[in-house]
């Protein structure tokens, strides 16, 4: 066989690879209009919580030089309309004001509680506050998220089961002042309207969110806290709360608008980051990948690695081979198909979108699907900064947390009964 024999074979097979996982996740779409079926059908009277048992929730909001986003953070926790709760600040070593408006706010509010400590890392901030924490659920929010009045409540809700460990709530762009952060709250809304509610119903939901997650302490406990030599400390403690035979649930209606990154070099950092969380997570937990004892979220794991990691190596060596391809006059592809199957992609992806952003009832995110001809730059992307994480794992790079620099930018009006904010974009 020829070099252009194989190239030809490799794109050829790897095409059918990429269309045949993309297909199995359009399965997400009957699923998640279940989940909404399921939870609006199912009698509350019904339904086991631990929000009737008035539990003492404290909310642990870590921080590292974040001045400009924490105080509107703490208002928005505190005016929440479940009043069992404890803010506990934990200040990283900052180099700016943090620490001094975090001692203020302690000052000011009797339920906040103020600790600092020496610049170790967002895990080692987590395992702090957890230490101090005497609530029955421990909630763990980013500085810079900002809280609708129900977000607690309806996360309570979603301990529904004695079994259900953790939740996850709905993380939602609140900066939408640049055409990056337009284009992510559009693609987001595939992730949590769609993605989470279908493997929420699955049990195989595998990462409970940094910005809005909520566990029961004695499962944390039990468990040892966050690792704090990874990067991805929320992503590898859900899979240990699997680990334990417990599951983790997804509450659509717990809202907490935050910040994405409206910058190139923040979103690169960003996703190399989210992708050394993950590579560093597999090689952790290795021995869970299709094992059944972890039930079907031990499968889900292996198809989880594959379009992960693998698929957008895969796409981004076919993209690579391609041109010389059709230099060469081999094209593995007619033009005229190449252009139908991309014309029907862009079809799938508009109508998962618009799906999507339904499901959410986020209709006024209608109005950036003009970021469209951006998507497809945005997926090469993201396969670059997985390309780069895999390459600084390999050689053993050093982990730093590049944490997300704060602009402090509100642009959001949220619908009726969810989040009441004053445009300041």
């Amino acid at each position: 066989m020829s070099l252009l024999d194989a190239a030809i074979m490799f794109v050829q097979v790897g095409g059918l690879v990429i269309l045949s996982f993309g297909m199995v996740k359009i399965a997400y779409v009957p699923l998640a209009l279940y989940f909404n079926w399921f939870h609006r059908s199912k009698p509350p009277k019904h339904r086991y919580s631990v929000i009737s048992q008035r539990p003492l929730v404290s909310v642990i909001v870590p921080g590292y030089n974040e001045a400009v986003v924490i105080t509107k953070c703490v208002e928005s926790i505190l005016a929440s309309r479940y009043l069992r709760l404890e803010v506990i600040l934990v200040d990283d070593g900052s180099t700016d004001s943090t620490a001094r408006i975090m001692g203020g706010l302690a000052d000011q509010y009797d339920s906040v509680r103020f600790l600092s400590q020496t610049n170790a890392g967002k895990g080692a901030a987590l395992n702090c506050g957890i230490t101090a924490a005497h609530g029955d659920i421990l909630m763990f929010v980013d500085a810079d998220g900002i809280f609708a009045p129900d977000t607690l409540m309806n996360m309570l809700e979603g301990f529904d089961h004695p079994k259900v460990g953790a939740v996850c709530g709905d993380d939602r762009p609140v900066n939408l002042n640049r055409v990056q952060t337009m284009m992510l709250a559009v693609l987001s809304h595939v992730g949590t309207g769609l993605v989470r509610r279908a493997l929420s119903l699955l049990h195989c939901l595998p990462i409970v969110s940094g910005n809005i997650g909520a566990f029961r302490s004695d499962l944390v406990g039990q468990l040892g806290g966050f690792h704090e030599d990874t990067l991805g400390e929320d992503l590898e403690l859900t899979w240990r709360v699997y680990k334990a035979g417990y599951r983790v649930r997804f509450q659509p209606s717990a809202l907490v608008y935050a910040e994405s990154p409206s910058t190139m070099g923040g979103l690169w950092r960003q996703r190399v980051r989210w992708s050394r969380g993950l590579l560093q997570t597999l090689r952790m937990h290795i021995g869970m990948l299709g094992r059944r004892r972890y039930g079907l979220f031990g499968m889900f794991l292996v198809f989880n690695a594959i379009t992960m990691v693998v698929i957008p190596v895969l796409q981004l060596a076919i993209l690579g081979v391609l041109p010389f391809l059709y230099l060469a006059g081999a094209g593995p592809v007619p033009g005229q198909v190449f252009a139908i199957l991309g014309w029907l992609g862009l079809f799938v992806s508009l109508a998962l979108v618009c799906f999507s952003i339904g499901l959410n009832r986020s209709w006024q995110d209608l109005r950036f699907l003009w970021t469209l001809p951006l998507w497809p730059f945005y997926s090469v992307f993201v396969g670059l900064a997985l390309t780069s994480a895999i390459v600084k794992e390999i050689r053993g790079t050093p982990a730093k947390w590049n944490k997300l620099q704060r602009t402090g930018v509100i642009s959001v009006i949220a619908a009726e009964g969810k989040l009441r904010k004053e445009v300041s974009a």
